[in-house]
């Protein structure tokens, strides 16, 4: 073996580790919102969690990045202790498959169907097809289907380039001496712990033990150790991944680490005491590649056999091993944790839920400062609506603060997730999401201008006319019905409703000139009060304003169903040529008032 082998086996290992990360990603992309489907039928039985694990993990080709997305939703209180050690283990079965796809290079017969089978035969045709829809048949689904055939002839091309470039090693006796000293179970466990630790990825060194293994000089003995030690190594990533984390999170990294080393401890000793006793002639013959898939899939299916009916007690284990330090010693839960990022569609799944909790803190904020103006401008002084109006403006406060902190998280993580390789798609709901979050942060700020005023008539000792009153409680209940029509648009994608918002907000600016008017009119006959006056114009901004931020997020909706992000020209192209906005404005003029 020449130093040109060595350059050619690092560049295979390089193709090898490249395509399988590019494949990755694609396949998630792809698959993005049935991930997301798959953890929303998750429950807390084992066999759900166990399947939900082993599909996940199957899909995006790695059991480390599985293992690193569950601390990250155990951290953020997504999932419990309980699920996450269901899906952990189920991740360990799921990543089996690689070895199963490589085991393909090993395909020999004279048949042409057989030979078919060779990545050598298909890889060619695959890799064809994949550059034709990556570069010329479009975007979205398309270059992502592109990608993943890429990433798998890539991927299979640097197993071939590998295991051409090993061949010279089954000429070479000290090859061969050193696949003897890992048929020594402690150092093969201790091999391919370490292996597996430096690549992060028992895919990845299963893969190399599958190139090394065609030199015919890797013997079953060696290589059941090594791959009973590659699912310890990949327990590093997630160790990582846990630092700063809450101690539920910690517990799950641990839960990981325990089932691995439990099932490797468990099952090196049956292997050692077989060998011992039986002496199988198995061990002693070349491992071929099919073998090596089919011991890795034993392995990590003993041991989930073995550890899965008593998840509750490694589960008992983890708590002790990881235990209670003091409820104030954890801080709080990030809105966003981070390692959601290794899985983008499913970090970007949690930022529409934060997203949704958002809107409902502004739509407290909203509620309780429209209850507070209609009840105070009345010239309400009973002792009740007094407390009663304590509790409105302290839950104002609580939920407008609650906005910001939310927005901070969300726009930050947002920002982090668009530097992602993620799909157009899922590009167009975050730019969506950072409009729409900043419109709900208006609407709670608006809320807390609307307490103030409520506050200063309040203080002032000022009050409206019986004919002012019904005028603001029209208006705010027409406030309230496009601030309901837009949390039904973005929180269940209701595009019945988004498309009721702007023709209601159109009505709303019409309202506020009609009222202000109406209370200049007042004012010059001596009804109403100038100081009352001025508070009465800013009422009427902030709801119109309110109004302004729901069609906003109306449109961002609507906008996405077209995966057309310009709501101006949305809204503009509506009022001039859609006969339902017509329709539906003349409507709520008349329900409003505006019409006779």
């Amino acid at each position: 073996m020449t130093i040109f082998n060595v350059l050619t086996l690092i560049g295979g290992l390089c193709l090898f580790l490249f395509g399988m990360n590019i494949m990755g990603q694609a396949l998630e992309r792809r698959a993005g919102p049935g991930l997301r489907n798959m953890l929303e039928r998750m429950t807390t039985g084992k066999l759900s969690g166990f399947l939900t694990g082993c599909g996940i993990t199957a899909v995006i080709q790695s059991s480390s990045a599985t293992t690193v997305m569950v601390v990250g939703f155990v951290n953020s209180g997504l999932m419990t202790l309980k699920q996450a050690i269901n899906v952990i283990m189920g991740s360990n079965v799921g990543t089996t498959i690689t070895a199963w796809i490589l085991s393909l290079s090993g395909v020999s017969s004279d048949s042409i169907w057989v030979q078919l089978l060779k990545p050598s035969s298909f890889v060619p045709v695959i890799a064809f097809l994949g550059i034709i829809l990556f570069m010329f048949v479009g975007k979205g689904k398309h270059r992502d289907t592109g990608m993943i055939l890429l990433g798998f002839a890539t991927l299979m091309f640097g197993m071939e380039t590998m295991s051409s470039s090993v061949s010279g090693l089954a000429d070479i006796p000290a090859f061969r001496q050193l696949f003897l000293l890992f048929e020594n179970p402690l150092l093969g466990v201790l091999a391919g712990a370490v292996l597996t630790a430096i690549i992060q990825s028992s895919s990845a060194s299963v893969g190399i033990l599958q190139a090394l293994a065609m030199t015919g000089q890797v013997s079953y003995g060696a290589a059941i150790p090594i791959i009973m030690g590659d699912s310890i190594g990949t327990c590093v990533t997630a160790l990582l991944s846990s630092v700063g984390a809450k101690k539920e999170a910690k517990r799950a990294a641990m839960a990981h680490l325990c089932f691995n080393v439990i099932g490797a401890a468990v099952w090196i000793t049956v292997f050692c005491v077989v060998r011992a006793l039986l002496h199988p002639v198995l061990l002693s013959a070349p491992a071929s590649l099919l073998g090596i898939a089919v011991a890795n899939t034993m392995f990590k299916v003993l041991s989930t056999a073995l550890l899965l009916p008593m998840s509750g007690l490694l589960e008992k284990l983890v708590t002790w091993l990881v235990p209670d330090k003091g409820a104030d010693s954890e801080g709080a839960a990030p809105e966003l944790d981070e390692r959601l990022l290794a899985t983008p569609s499913l970090a970007l799944s949690r930022c529409r839920e934060k997203a949704v909790e958002l809107a409902h803190e502004a739509e407290t904020a909203l509620d309780n400062s429209l209850l507070m103006v209609t009840g105070i401008s009345g010239g309400k002084d009973d002792p009740a609506f007094a407390k009663a109006g304590e509790a409105m403006a302290k839950n104002v406060l609580e939920a407008e603060e609650r906005t910001d902190l939310l927005e901070d998280a969300l726009d930050s993580f947002l920002v982090k997730l668009s530097m992602k390789d993620i799909s157009d798609e899922d590009n167009e709901w975050i730019t969506a999401l950072l409009k729409i979050s900043g419109d709900y942060e208006r609407i709670a700020d608006h809320g807390i201008n609307l307490l103030e005023a409520a506050q200063r008539m309040q203080m002032a000792n000022l009050a409206y006319t019986e004919e002012a009153q019904r005028e603001l409680e029209t208006i705010t209940a027409a406030v309230r019905e496009v601030m309901s029509l837009s949390m039904k648009a973005f929180g269940e994608q209701d595009m019945t409703a988004a498309s009721k918002v702007e023709p209601l907000e159109q009505v709303v600016d019409q309202l506020k000139e009609t009222l202000r008017n109406n209370h200049i009119k007042r004012m010059k006959t001596g009804k109403c009060s100038m100081e009352a006056g001025i508070i009465w114009a800013d009422i009427l901004t902030d709801l119109e304003r309110i109004s302004d931020h729901c069609s906003n997020i109306a449109g961002c909706i609507m906008d996405l169903q077209d995966h057309n992000m310009n709501i101006h020209e949305s809204q503009r192209y509506q009022k001039k040529y859609d006969e339902q906005f017509k329709q539906k404005f003349s409507e709520y003029q008349a329900e409003y008032g505006l019409q006779s």
